[in-house]
């Protein structure tokens, strides 16, 4: 499977749009969360906050929807490539604890659903 399609939004950032590749290659990071049916969108938006020159004027903020459940990271940092490792770190922890939930709760169900065929017999 390949990462979906990625939507940039740059702001009249120049210099954000060399980082596309970057982006790309961290975001396919993700993969080992999604399976080929489920529906992923993932928009990336690059932004500068504050008028100055440095410090910590670099946001990043990536919207990844997969099944229409909103997984949301926003990072400002001194750098363009500091910020998206800062999201990509914290995509990965919640999409990470969304499959581990997902995967408790469907071993639960399948428990519940043979307590109930042993208990016909």
């Amino acid at each position: 499977m390949t990462f979906p399609t990625i939507n940039y939004k740059f702001n009249d950032l120049h210099e954000a749009q060399a980082l596309t590749d970057i982006v790309e290659q961290k975001c396919a990071a993700f993969e080992k969360y999604l399976h080929e049916n489920h529906d992923v969108n993932c928009d990336v938006e690059f932004k500068k906050v504050a008028p100055q020159l440095n410090g910590q004027v670099h946001r990043v903020e990536i919207n990844l929807q997969v099944d229409g459940t909103l997984f949301r990271a926003v990072a400002t940092e001194e750098s363009f490539e500091k910020a998206i490792d800062e999201v990509r770190s914290e995509l990965d922890n919640e999409l990470r604890k969304a499959k581990e939930k997902h995967e408790t709760l469907r071993k639960q169900g399948a428990r519940e659903a043979k307590e109930q065929m042993m208990n016909v017999e």
